[in-house]
């Protein structure tokens, strides 16, 4: 027995010493030196407190060779599965689950538009030779550096990354943010299913009343059905997504005539999908001629936010409409062909075959019409009858976005940085600017059109005719701006932006709440500090919902209240229209929205297409509007009776009351907004229930609520809980007065190794609502680096 217990405690000391040097290879390098090839001159890299590098070197190709050596190093699980998406190779990591999300991002072709935008690059180009340094820097890594735990727990491979990898990366970004594939079939059901009459409530037309983004200077001013089945098929296929959407955003620049310093003031917090990493890799780069603290998506090399002593700038997403979607008509006698208005003509075909970890391979082909791929057949679901093609213009254009990016991140003035402006076809974007000249600039950026006056771009269009297609493409001088306005700020929050050419451009744009709260705030202080744009960041008031609420209690509260729905009414009446944790009436001012949607559209619509709707930005837009003003949706076409807004509204709250005592209890001082508001930030693999708390993070209570300025957004379903989907992404706050003390938060960490002190360092500043600096002052940098690490 003593011999055995010997062996075994030899045994056992074994694993623990291989499982020790197992886990310390997974450790990133923070500290020492690496030797790798393709740097010309010695690269410094500090790391701060946060794990920031501060990369310092002699020319920029040494320095891109170093960040993407850097990033991978943090970043490499997260870079290699955004790679995966638009090339249609998720299946290979996660099995049978992702193949559907596969075949459709096979079928929409952004890998084929990024081979062409390959192919006619100018491989001479500063710009292309500083992504291929970039793309050298995460190759060295790969061969030299640990290898992430999840690509163990997967089972795959590293292998090289390429400059294709990149345009397929921004690619998907661009994907993500349209709304139309989410919005138009479901309005196409709608319309077919109950007529033109229950479309007119539901948020299409932009009220010319509404918070509009301001010019400066100003400008001028079908039978075939489709199945709801298509709209749940698009939701199903996106969710098991890897890697988080971009949904909205709020940015304002402030001019010095605003300001207390009498310096510009920049705020940017980019609305995204919450996940484990977070999006952003910040880092700063150093060199003789060259310097910017930017926030880098995975894999690409030139920030899309960033900022150094001369300029700031960052986005929001504009929200036009750049999808469009097609009936086809196939050749009776040939169902290769398609009617065009000169006859029938081929579909073009490619076969693909998607790979799919411990299962066959999947064959897809792929047809296209002129208008691009067609849908139909994808997943389950897509199964309508006739042809159904997607027409992005993403896909249509020449593709410059990143030599946008470059020219945005080594601008030296406003001049320089508006030529970045035009080269932006799609995604659309509010691209916001200041700087330490004085100069402010709200640009929309995307390749606008025009299609004939009675086209509704967000229905599924003839396809036949050639009467539903564009009938010009606007110039970038037509796209909206302004720039140094003399009401001297801009800002953007996704809200529709003011008239081109006499007419307001059709998107999906967001509701007016927090545009206005936004400019009521503007508004009311021409001394604004650092510190206010930072509380500004952080404002969880909605007095748009207030009003609303206390306007249906108005309404309800002399129809025979009970005692306890006296007293709930008392508490909305009472609310200023803040959402702290402790605040007990958003619990009740939202399960009285979900109980009040589902009255009012539940009885017309299906399950499947009431909860689509709900995931919609004109949900967002109609659900207030909609309180005030009576409508064909509040009768309830399941009974005799025509019911009113007022009967609706009532019972939704006496509903309300019941469903919040059976969830809290009959003590309406524990209804509080922290029990129900929730944020965690998910991992991949975080999914596996034994793994979620090694690579999850959070879960947390948080403040505020959806369309305020601090936004936190969820989908309303029967649980009465609010689990935050989305948020600001990061909270900037660019200071020209003090531009070494800018501010901001990453929601997470930056770093995305679990092993890392860095993966969640951040966490609980965020949902508390602090900042750290943005450190630009060499010695400071160098007199407070945690670590350095040398290349050479």
């Amino acid at each position: 027995m003593k011999k055995a217990a010997k062996i075994i405690g030899v045994l056992i000391l074994i694993i623990l010493i291989a499982g020790f040097i197992f886990y310390r290879t997974l450790l990133p390098t923070y500290d020492g030196s690496f030797d790798i090839e393709n740097i010309q001159e010695e690269v410094t890299i500090h790391y701060d407190t946060y794990g920031i590098p501060h990369i310092y070197a002699q020319n920029e190709e040494d320095a891109f060779t170093a960040l993407g050596f850097v990033h991978a190093q943090d970043r490499l699980w997260q870079m290699e599965v955004i790679r995966r998406i638009a090339p249609a190779r998720l299946s290979e990591i996660f099995g049978e689950t992702t193949i559907d999300t596969d075949r459709f991002f096979a079928t929409i072709g952004i890998d084929e538009a990024s081979e062409i935008t390959l192919q006619t690059a100018d491989k001479n180009s500063e710009s292309y030779q500083l992504m291929q340094a970039y793309v050298n820097g995460v190759n060295q890594f790969i061969a030299q550096g640990a290898t992430p735990v999840e690509f163990y727990l997967t089972g795959i491979d590293k292998t090289e990354f390429t400059v294709k990898d990149i345009h397929n990366i921004l690619g998907y970004m661009a994907f993500s943010f349209a709304m139309a594939h989410k919005t138009d079939p479901l309005l196409t059901s709608i319309q077919q299913k109950l007529g033109d009459e229950y479309l007119a409530d539901l948020g299409l037309e932009v009220d010319p009343n509404t918070t509009l983004i301001q010019n400066y200077p100003p400008k001028k001013a079908d039978t075939t059905k489709v199945k709801n089945t298509f709209i749940a098929a698009i939701d199903r296929i996106l969710k098991p997504l890897p890697i988080p959407q971009f949904i909205g955003s709020n940015s304002w620049v402030l001019a010095p005539q605003r300001t207390a310093t009498g310096k510009v003031l920049f705020a940017n917090d980019p609305h995204i999908g919450f996940a484990q990493p977070s999006v952003w890799y910040e880092a700063h780069v150093h060199t003789p001629t060259y310097e910017i603290y930017g926030y880098h998506l995975a894999g690409i090399p030139f920030p899309l936010l960033g900022h150094n002593r001369k300029i700031a700038y960052g986005m929001t997403m504009f929200e036009n409409d750049d999808i469009d979607f097609y009936w086809e008509e196939n050749n009776p006698a040939n169902a290769s062909q398609y009617k065009t208005p000169n006859g029938y003509t081929d579909y073009t075909e490619v076969t693909k075959t998607i790979k799919v970890k411990d299962a066959e391979d999947v064959t897809l082909t792929v047809k296209r019409s002129h208008h691009g791929p067609i849908l139909n057949g994808i997943a389950d679901g897509i199964d309508f009858e006739q042809p159904v093609a997607m027409s992005w213009i993403y896909t249509q254009r020449k593709n410059e976005l990143l030599e946008a990016c470059y020219i945005m991140s080594h601008a030296n003035n406003q001049v320089e940085f508006e030529k970045s402006i035009p080269k932006i076809h799609a995604p659309g974007l509010n691209i916001m600017y200041g700087d330490a000249e004085d100069n402010i600039g709200w640009y929309t950026a995307g390749q606008l059109y025009e299609l004939p006056e009675n086209v509704n771009s967000k229905l599924i269009l003839n396809g036949t005719s050639g009467e539903n297609e564009p009938l010009r493409f606007l110039t970038t001088d037509e796209n909206p701006r302004a720039t140094n306005p003399p009401w001297n700020y801009v800002y953007s929050a996704n809200n529709q932006p003011d008239s081109i050419n006499g007419s307001l451009y059709p998107g999906y744009y967001l509701p007016e709440n927090r545009a206005k709260r936004i400019v009521e705030l503007i508004e009311a202080n021409d001394k604004f500090t650092k510190d206010d744009m930072m509380n500004m960041l952080l404002d969880n008031t909605s007095k748009i919902h207030a009003k609303a609420i206390k306007d249906v209690v108005s309404l309800i509260e002399n129809d025979g209240l009970s005692l306890k729905e006296k007293e709930v009414a008392t508490v909305l009446k009472n609310w200023n229209g803040e959402n702290k944790l402790t605040d007990i009436a958003p619990t009740i001012y939202h399960r009285f929205i979900y109980q009040y949607l589902k009255n009012t559209f539940g009885d017309e619509l299906d399950t499947t297409t009431f909860d689509m709707l709900l995931k919609t930005h004109l949900c967002k837009r109609f659900t207030v509007p909609l309180l005030y003003q009576e409508s064909i949706w509040y009768d309830n076409v399941a009974t005799d009776k025509k019911e009113t807004r007022k009967d609706i509204l009532l019972k939704s709250f006496k509903e309300m009351v019941v469903l919040l005592e059976v969830q809290f209890g009959n003590n309406i001082q524990d209804w509080t907004w922290n029990k129900v508001h929730t944020v965690e930030h998910e991992h991949p693999i975080g999914k596996v229930e034994m793994l979620r708390s090694y690579f999850n993070v959070g879960p947390f209570e948080v403040a505020s609520t959806s369309e305020t300025i601090n936004n936190l957004g969820f989908h309303y379903d029967e649980s009465g809980t609010y689990n935050v989907y989305f948020g600001p992404s990061t909270r900037r706050v660019i200071d020209f007065s003090d531009i070494e003390n800018s501010m901001s938060i990453l929601p997470t960490g930056q770093s995305g190794n679990p092993f890392s002190a860095h993966y969640d360092d951040q966490a609980e500043m965020y949902v508390q609502g602090k900042f750290r600096k943005m450190m630009l002052n060499t010695e400071e940098i160098k007199q407070n680096a945690k670590n350095t690490l040398t290349l050479e």
